[in-house]
């Protein structure tokens, strides 16, 4: 089932909004689906993927960018993580998905177990978090600061052409190699970008969670092939904070599993949703 073009804007002040696409369930007890995206992340992604997979069950699917990225237009100072948390509930109770399931990717699963747990918070049925669980230590503080500097030196080619042999696993780079490095000069990013703003955002994000607090059935999902936030010591010490936990590995995958593997992810989610 191919997924129409039916995105919608969202205004959230004159010069700040979000573009985003809800696609309802077709039956009362059908769950939707409701992605967050990592900082350099597009909701396309998702539609693209593992989305049409969960529509063709019956479910519904609610994607969005966040400010800064495509055709979500952002002030100066709007883009900080109280923001896109503040953002998403705003986004949610403007839709009010049916039987919403969040699913995020990388920091991401972190978004969205704060809109699930904060203050002002919108409640889910389930949270799938999918490379989502790390410790910032002296190491990834590095790594976040780079990516930065990263895009200042040459932009999105630039960080692209770096990381993505860290972040995908080997049979993806192997399809996909030629899409990089190419000939090209590498131009830096302006900061007026919402990329550049979006990676300052992540530069100062709090990983401090309660784990422990979530009370609804959680999926755990990592790839084996990611050399970057992948722990797997921290991981095993963070699943027994979860009061309900699932957890898999996939081993011909990296951090980005739902352009990697979409069609077993979709599978193993399906499968996780018949829990709640």
């Amino acid at each position: 089932m191919e997924i129409k073009n039916n995105t919608t804007f969202m205004a959230l002040s004159p010069h700040n909004g979000l573009s985003y696409k809800y696609i309802a369930p077709n039956s009362a007890d059908g769950f939707t689906f409701v992605c967050f995206n990592s900082l350099t992340g597009d909701k396309t992604m998702w539609e693209t993927g593992i989305g049409a997979k969960f529509i063709n069950q019956g479910h519904g699917l609610l994607t969005w960018n966040m400010r800064g990225q495509a055709n979500s237009p952002f002030s100066n100072g709007e883009i900080h993580e109280d923001n896109i948390v503040a953002d998403a509930i705003r986004l949610l109770k403007k839709v009010e998905p049916q039987n919403p399931v969040f699913i995020g990717l990388s920091v991401g699963g972190l978004y969205a177990a704060k809109v699930h747990l904060g203050k002002e918070s919108y409640p889910c049925l389930g949270l799938v978090l999918i490379n989502t669980l790390r410790e910032i230590g002296p190491r990834l503080s590095w790594i976040n600061k780079s990516l930065v500097r990263l895009v200042e030196t040459g932009g999105l080619d630039l960080l692209r052409d770096v990381y993505s042999p860290l972040l995908f696993g080997e049979k993806w780079q192997a399809q996909n190699r030629e899409n990089f490095l190419k000939s090209y000069s590498y131009t830096p990013i302006k900061k007026n970008d919402g990329a550049w703003h979006l990676l300052k955002a992540g530069e100062n994000t709090m990983w401090n969670v309660n784990w422990e607090t979530i009370n609804v059935p959680v999926f755990n999902i990592t790839g084996l092939q990611d050399k970057i936030f992948r722990n797997d010591k921290i991981i095993a010490e963070m699943l027994t904070q979860f009061q309900n936990i699932k957890s898999i590995e996939y081993k011909d995958a990296g951090h980005m599993i739902p352009v990697e593997i979409p069609e077993q992810l979709a599978k193993d989610i399906l499968k996780f949703i018949e829990r709640l």
